[in-house]
């Protein structure tokens, strides 16, 4: 029997550009007459007034009184954003990401994993376990995958993976909410589970064959989150009717619920 391959996610990155307007010239030739200079007040013309004088150069032109009224604008702008955002000037560019409370980064999180219910429902390992461990000021990730089997020579085996995230500089709690939605969307049932982190919940798929109906592909997700950290835990595997027999969904469950839970303490969490 085979299971299918994980998903991977896709991104995409969006892209602005602008434009310059063009400069435009000015040409210059002979004058004559009262000659017109242009300053930061507006035009004037120097033989305007009595004296050769203009008499609307001692009044403050409209350049003048608009750039004072900008100024004074863009203070009350100022000052409004620096006492709604205070990170602007404190250097806090992230005041209400959740922290991340206890956890540590190991380097092997298959080994760390004790999957203590899961060993004993599939006992025998199969195959070499993968692991990865990424760091960063702003996301530290661990990752674990493996395969299972009821006895060794036994056909009914399971995929299991392993996710654990520590936000640093980015909120999880929008994501987190939204993979919930995208489950849903993708036909899962799913419900929350009370008494795990900030907030969990789990959700199982029984997607049959298209072209063979009678094989079934499971899933079975737990998504649990507190504070920065979340973590993700997979089980998946396949059956087909009439031979041999379709894995316990209860058992799976509280396998996954259990071994999250002793995973995470050891991690250094409290969920």
């Amino acid at each position: 029997m085979s299971t299918p391959p994980p998903h991977p996610l896709q991104g995409h990155r969006s892209t602005s550009s602008f434009s310059r307007s063009p400069r435009s010239s000015s040409t210059t030739g002979p004058r004559t007459g009262p000659v017109t200079t242009i300053g930061p007040d507006g035009p004037s013309n120097d033989g305007g007034g009595p004296n050769g004088t203009d008499p609307g150069r001692n009044r403050p032109g409209p350049g003048l009184r608009w750039g004072i009224g900008g100024a004074l604008a863009a203070s009350v702008v100022w000052a409004a954003t620096v006492l709604t955002v205070p990170s602007l000037i404190n250097g806090d560019s992230a005041p209400n990401v959740p922290r991340v409370v206890g956890y540590q980064v190991v380097d092997n999180l298959c080994t760390t994993a004790r999957l203590t219910s899961f060993s004993q429902l599939y006992p025998a390992p199969t195959g070499s376990p993968y692991h990865y461990t990424t760091h960063h000021r702003a996301l530290d990730e661990m990752y674990c995958s493996q395969y299972r089997k009821k006895v060794g020579d036994s056909q009914d085996f399971y995929t299991l993976y392993l996710q654990v995230q520590l936000h640093h500089e980015v909120d999880p709690r929008p994501e987190f909410d939204a993979q919930r939605d995208g489950l849903a969307q993708r036909h899962y049932q799913v419900s929350t589970v009370p008494g795990l982190g900030d907030a969990a919940y789990v959700g199982y798929l029984d997607d049959a064959d298209s072209g063979n109906p009678s094989r079934h592909y499971l899933t079975q997700v737990l998504y649990a989150r507190q504070g920065g950290m979340t973590c993700y835990t997979s089980w998946s595997a396949s059956y087909q009717d009439g031979q041999g027999t379709a894995p316990n969904r209860d058992e799976v469950r509280t396998a996954l619920l259990a071994d999250t839970r002793e995973l995470l303490r050891t991690l250094g969490g409290s969920p």
